[in-house]
């Protein structure tokens, strides 16, 4: 695996399918960042889709431990408020915190994956710990400055690299389409 390439690259968290791409996996323990990939750096809020998703993949069996490098307070409040365990201060890429997030959610490195928004701590960090790396596009734009001079050296590194489709939103998208096909074929303007 190279070290600064993510196994898998999406647009959020909530295009990852819970199903396939995690518990199909066999991950049943997410490594999980907190600012700009379940957390909007700008309004320190959790999309409502976000919210939604975790307590969708916590119904069906997946663990979670934050790992941030944030040291403020506000990160240990947080993670109470999800009723999560968290590694702050983790120092990504350094490994070892992604060891004590494993050891606090008791799971072996192959029923783990990490997930998160940068390529030089998150995704470096989980290949140096031997484990697999989602990556997701930042919530917002809006980060700190070294953080946006990282996402100069990302947009290289990932060139023309684009997330994948969230398969099961247009799954459901085709599906709606498909039940509003047959009542549109019998509509008066459809047989003029």
């Amino acid at each position: 695996m190279a070290l600064l390439t993510p196994d898998r690259y999406f647009s959020r968290i909530t295009a990852i399918d819970i199903e396939a791409d995690l518990l199909g996996h066999g991950y049943r323990a997410v490594l999980l960042d907190i600012d700009n990939t379940i957390r909007a750096r700008d309004t320190h809020q959790v999309p409502r889709d976000v919210g939604l998703w975790l307590g969708r993949a916590r119904t069906a069996g997946v663990d979670f431990c934050l790992v941030s490098n944030n040291w403020h307070s506000d990160v240990y409040q947080f993670a109470g408020e999800l009723e999560l365990p968290i590694v702050a201060k983790a120092m990504k890429p350094v490994p070892a915190s992604f060891m004590v997030a494993l050891r606090k959610l008791k799971a072996p490195r192959s029923e783990a994956v990490v997930v998160g928004d940068q390529l030089a701590t998150d995704v470096l960090g989980a290949h140096l710990a031997g484990l697999p790396a989602y990556m997701l596009q930042p919530l917002v734009e809006q980060d700190l400055p070294h953080t946006l001079l990282l996402r100069n050296a990302e947009r290289v590194i990932l060139g023309d690299r684009k997330p994948e489709p969230a398969v099961h939103m247009r799954q459901a998208g085709d599906e709606l389409a498909a039940s509003c096909a047959p009542a549109a074929a019998g509509s008066p303007s459809s047989s003029e």
